[in-house]
């Protein structure tokens, strides 16, 4: 690929790509709400210094423009490019980093991703989110608490998980509902459950997002993990999962998920082992053992 080279400063082809950025920020100088005026006229200014950097031709726009086409046909209820695309160019991370800064020791969160759905089914406490999902089993236990240290009892914890081919129920066309479900801490704010050891995985990589990390030589594999989603009234939502201790895509993550606070030990179980519900597993099982620590929700304040 070629570029078309830089204009040299105080030329007559730099005042006029200048003449062109400054008519497009002053075009949304009369926008009524203040913060979106502040985001359209700093789009309008960090795209515009992108396509000068890189000296964007109109043919690379108008494959971007159809690469963001193909992104939209290809999403459906239960694939989300978009979010995929956000994701491997770590624009979702860095908003959280952004919305959510870490303090007071609560759990850090991470990405959403694009395998949530609404409708899991609910467990009780000790029951098993696999659903059928295949893999070996794992415990899972912990306690949610607030930044004081009390117990949050009640709180509702959505998790969902890949299976041990490493997809999602919503991958397969025959609409199981498996590795996932929801459920409730307990009035001392435990819980616990039986869901399967988290493997490895790709993300879709058969469209538009996977093309681009096939042009970049970048692999399209996530880190083993498992997904949370942590509700109580009074407290701030959390999005987070675990990820598991010695696996070598940890510093290779495809969306740059992995927080170091987030990466747990999974014990491995020999066949036979007593299970801490008295389960009967046959083959090796896991455990482990994440504590979440919720924060407060935020005041609002009038403008």
């Amino acid at each position: 690929m070629t570029s078309v080279p830089a204009p040299p400063p105080g030329s007559p082809q730099e005042a006029r790509e200048q003449f062109v950025l400054d008519q497009v920020v002053a075009s949304f100088d009369r926008t009524p709400d203040p913060r979106l005026k502040q985001i359209f006229q700093a789009l309008a200014r960090h795209a515009h210094a992108f396509a000068r950097e890189v000296r964007l031709t109109e043919a690379e726009w108008r494959t971007a423009i159809d690469f963001l086409r193909r992104c939209g046909d290809i999403t459906t209820d239960s694939r989300q490019e978009f979010i995929l695309l956000s994701d491997v160019l770590g624009i979702s991370m860095q908003t959280i980093c952004i919305d959510q800064p870490v303090h007071g020791g609560v759990t850090e969160a991470t990405v959403l991703g694009p395998f949530f759905r609404e409708d899991a089914p609910r467990i009780e406490l000790g029951g098993d989110i696999a659903q059928g999902a295949g893999g070996e089993p794992c415990w899972v236990t912990g306690t949610v608490r607030d930044t004081f240290g009390a117990p949050v009892p009640h709180a509702r914890i959505e998790v969902w998980e890949a299976d041990d081919e490493g997809y999602y129920d919503v991958q397969y066309e025959d609409g199981r509902v498996t590795g996932r479900a929801y459920l409730f801490s307990d009035a001392d704010g435990t819980y616990r459950f039986w869901g399967v050891t988290p493997t490895a995985y790709p993300i879709p990589h058969d469209g538009p997002v996977g093309h681009l990390l096939e042009a970049a030589d970048r692999s399209p594999y996530r880190a083993a993990h498992l997904h949370f989603m942590v509700t109580a009234p009074g407290h701030r939502r959390l999005i987070t999962h675990i990820f598991v201790e010695g696996d070598p895509l940890l510093e290779s993550d495809a969306v740059f998920g992995v927080k170091d606070s987030l990466v747990k030990t999974f014990t491995r179980h020999r066949p036979g082992t007593p299970t801490p519900d008295g389960r009967h597993v046959e083959g090796e099982w896991s455990d482990v053992t994440f504590d979440i620590v919720l924060a407060p929700e935020p005041e609002e304040h009038d403008e």
